[in-house]
């Protein structure tokens, strides 16, 4: 497991290694999950079934409809581990 504090991070590790799963925060500093995400269909398309997201935001409707869209699943903040364990099973066997 690895970890990035922001979305630049992240974007730089997904290009230097494979990763079965990537649990995106949509609120991070310098690069945020959206543009993250972007830049994952952009670069990465075979990585969008991989991606989980993870808001404390779900009042905004912007947000709601990206989240809809993308068809990935989202665990609103704060989460249990056991909302965590269970949402990561199901992406790795879906």
């Amino acid at each position: 497991m690895d970890i990035a504090v922001n979305g630049a991070i992240a974007r730089d590790m997904l290009s230097e290694k494979d990763y079965d799963l990537c649990l995106v925060d949509i609120r991070t500093p310098i690069m945020n999950g959206k543009e993250l995400y972007k830049h994952i269909l952009d670069e990465h398309p075979e990585f969008k079934g991989k991606v989980i997201f993870t808001t404390g935001d779900v009042l905004d409707e912007k947000l709601l409809s990206l989240l809809n869209g993308s068809e990935r699943p989202y665990l609103p903040k704060p989460f249990t581990p056991d909302e965590l364990r269970a949402i990561v099973k199901e992406a790795l066997e879906g």
